[in-house]
């Protein structure tokens, strides 16, 4: 029986609340499918700096470069946040991982639920309907160029920097998935002033030659995020540069109703990393408060795109909509009837048995 090697690393804050959760949602499906799952713990984030001193640990490195999937918590620690002196930060272990791995694309889907409209900021008529997912490099740009603070800390730079090789690899996976949907795609730029955008364009408008069946538009950041809140049904397939990309995913992902509903992937060519979006949540920590769902749909994501177990996945989706529509939920979607973390949970495994039963 063939093994499936995955590396949990739980993280932070609410990362290993939420995963006990997926866990057992995973141990179910590997019960009734009679699928072996080989399931080893890491260490990452503030944890692993307490531990190891850093990080993203050696430990931690082999771990994932012996696994064949990696299911990721969450990341980050105040304490570190209210230092801007630290020599070392949690995020500096995220970021070192997605370099050390080859984790060039995040892809994260935002879709709103009926059920979760009223939870929505947003006009319902505005966010019924979403449905698009944004590709966003991970590995270049203004997070990973040259770096500089003045001994004086007067005066500092980040340099952006990109390469047309960059930019095509992450290019080709968004007009891939532009074809399983709408056939469309929108570039986010800021085209007018960054020549790191200009050369984006550059890239996207000669690999669009490949793809004449997609139809291709240009926006500039500015205005793509706002369009976002004013009409997200606009948007299909989404493909933007780091720091952007960080930006409108977060704005994107309030519009759905709540942080806790919503997954997302980092893929690779060796590996992928799959990991809800909505952070360590400190705030939260041991109050059975945190919404597991998202963990449990980044487990989704993690079966159907490197196990190959697209009938699991949607098992999993469908459970999570069931949850919503009976209001088996946390208190983040409904503060005057909700469950626990552990509750939720619970119940969320019941129901994948019974699909699979």
């Amino acid at each position: 029986m063939k093994i499936n090697k995955i590396a949990v690393l739980e993280g932070d804050g609410i990362g290993p609340e939420v995963m006990k959760e997926a866990l057992n949602v995973l141990d179910i499906i590997s019960k009734k499918n009679n699928i072996n799952f080989d399931c080893n713990k890491g260490l990452v984030g503030a944890a692993a700096i307490e531990v190891e001193g850093h990080p993203f640990p050696e430990s931690t490195k082999n771990l994932c470069n012996n696994s064949d999937a990696i299911l990721f918590g969450a990341i980050g620690d105040p304490k570190y946040d209210n230092n801007p002196k630290a020599k070392m930060r949690p995020e500096d272990g995220l970021l070192e991982m997605r370099k050390f791995l080859g984790l060039y694309a995040n892809v994260r889907p935002v879709i709103t639920y009926d059920s979760l409209l009223d939870s929505s900021p947003l006009k319902k008529e505005i966010v019924k309907g979403t449905n698009f997912v944004v590709y966003r490099e991970l590995t270049g740009g203004i997070y990973f160029g040259e770096k500089y603070i003045s001994k004086d800390r007067k005066s500092a730079y980040d340099t952006c920097s990109y390469s047309f090789k960059e930019i095509e690899r992450i290019s080709h996976l968004a007009f891939k998935e532009a074809r399983k949907r709408k056939k469309e795609l929108t570039l986010v730029d800021k085209a007018n002033v960054l020549e790191t955008s200009r050369l984006w364009r550059e890239v996207v408008q000669k690999i669009s030659n490949d793809y004449p069946d997609i139809k291709v538009s240009y926006l500039f950041v500015d205005n793509a995020a706002m369009k976002i809140i004013t009409n997200p049904k606009d948007f299909d397939v989404i493909l933007t540069e780091n720091m952007f990309g960080d930006i409108i995913t977060d704005e994107a992902s309030v519009i759905t109703g709540s942080l806790g509903m919503l997954p997302s992937a980092s893929i690779g060519d060796k590996i992928s990393l799959f990991e809800p979006i909505h952070g360590s949540y400190p705030q939260a920590v041991g109050k059975g408060i945190a919404n597991p769902m998202a963990m449990i749909l980044s487990l989704g994501m993690m079966l159907d795109m490197s196990f190959n177990l697209k009938k699991e996945s949607e098992i999993i989706l469908k459970s999570i909509e069931d949850a919503l529509k009976e209001n088996i939920v946390t208190i983040d979607i409904n503060s005057k009837k909700y469950y626990s973390t552990s509750e939720v949970g619970d119940w969320l495994s019941k129901r994948v048995s019974d699909y699979l039963s």
